[in-house]
C-alpha cells in the first residue's frame, strides 16, 4: 500500500466517523427534544391537576365554578373575579397544549383528546360569556380556534347531555 492510498483510506474512514458523530447527534439532540416538550405537556397537565384538585376539595370553588359555567353573572363580583382565574389557569394550559399540537410536538391523539375537553367547556354559556369578555387576550390562532369552537360546537352532544344528567341539570 502507498502513501496516497492510505491517505485516502484515512480520509474515507474520517468522513464515515463524521457521518457517524452527526448522525448519534441528531439523535440525541431529537431524544432531548422530544424529552423537553414530555415535560412541557407535563407541566400544563399539572397546571389543569391543580385546578382540578382544587376543585374537588373545595366545597365554595365548586360552587363557583358550577354556578358560573351556567351564567357567570349569577356570580358576586368576587365569584366572577376567582372564575375568571380559574378559566384563565385552564385556557392557558389549553393554549400551550394547542401551540404545542400545532408545532408538531404534541401526538395528534392527545391534542384531540384536550380539543375536545376545550370545546366541551366553551360550549357552556357561563365559559363562552367569560372568553368573550376577558380583559386579555390568548395568541392570535389559539383565540381563532376557540372562536371557531364558539361559532360550529364540536362537542359530544350525547357525552354532554349524560353529563348534565348526572349532575342533576
Amino acid at each position: 500500500m502507498n502513501l496516497e492510498m492510505l491517505r485516502t483510506v484515512s480520509q474515507y474512514v474520517g468522513v464515515i466517523a463524521l457521518l457517524v458523530s452527526i448522525i448519534a447527534l441528531i439523535s440525541q439532540i431529537r431524544r432531548h427534544t422530544a424529552s423537553i416538550h414530555a415535560q412541557n405537556y407535563g407541566k400544563a397537565l399539572d397546571r389543569l391537576a391543580a385546578v382540578q384538585s382544587r376543585l374537588g376539595t373545595d366545597p365554595l370553588a365548586s360552587q363557583v365554578l358550577s354556578r358560573g359555567v351556567r351564567d357567570v353573572r349569577a356570580l358576586t363580583a368576587p365569584e366572577r373575579a376567582q372564575f375568571a382565574w380559574m378559566f384563565y389557569e385552564i385556557f392557558g394550559a389549553f393554549e400551550f397544549m394547542y401551540d404545542e399540537a400545532m408545532g408538531g410536538n404534541l401526538p395528534p391523539h392527545v391534542w384531540d383528546r384536550w380539543a375536545a375537553t376545550l370545546a366541551w367547556w366553551i360550549s357552556l354559556p357561563g365559559v363562552a360569556d367569560w372568553w368573550r369578555n376577558k380583559p386579555t387576550p390568548f395568541n392570535t390562532s389559539f383565540s381563532a380556534f376557540v372562536d371557531d369552537c364558539i361559532r360550529t360546537p364540536k362537542l359530544d352532544v350525547a357525552a354532554a347531555a349524560r353529563w348534565n344528567q348526572l349532575l342533576g341539570r
